[in-house]
């Protein structure tokens, strides 16, 4: 048996991030530890309620500004992380107030609620809430 255990998102700043996905997403700080050898920080973060299920995101702050236009554009423009919830309206309602912009509103589709909505790196995530 294999799981996805980890998937690395390219930020510009580690504390920047951090207030935005545990700040505004309300994601759960999982670790945060300096690693001298390397001189970087290892970030991790799941989202909120997952406990430990599933993949979670280490945050990886980009080594020079040449990256900079690389991690905007690390997914080609299209949705690159689906996060699912248990009541699409209560976290987007949330969200909206907290002020993420949305860049498709709410919608049904045959699998359930979405609506795409942009990180603070304007990097596009769907919120779900399957059908069951």
């Amino acid at each position: 048996m294999q799981t996805l255990g980890l998937i690395s998102l390219v930020v510009a700043d580690y504390d920047e991030a951090l207030a935005f996905y545990v700040g505004k997403l309300g994601f759960e700080l999982i670790e945060d530890t300096f690693v001298a050898e390397q001189d970087k920080r290892w970030v991790v973060i799941e989202p909120p309620g997952a406990g430990g299920r599933g993949a979670k995101l280490l945050l990886a702050a980009r080594r020079q500004s040449r990256t900079e236009v690389a991690h905007r554009r690390q997914t080609g423009g299209r949705v690159f992380l689906f996060l699912y919830t248990d009541d699409f309206w209560r976290d987007y309602n949330a969200y909206k107030a907290k002020g993420i912009e949305f860049a498709r509103d709410p919608s049904e589709a045959p699998y359930g609620t979405v609506a795409v909505f942009k990180d603070l790196y304007g990097t596009l995530w769907d919120l779900v809430q399957l059908r069951t």
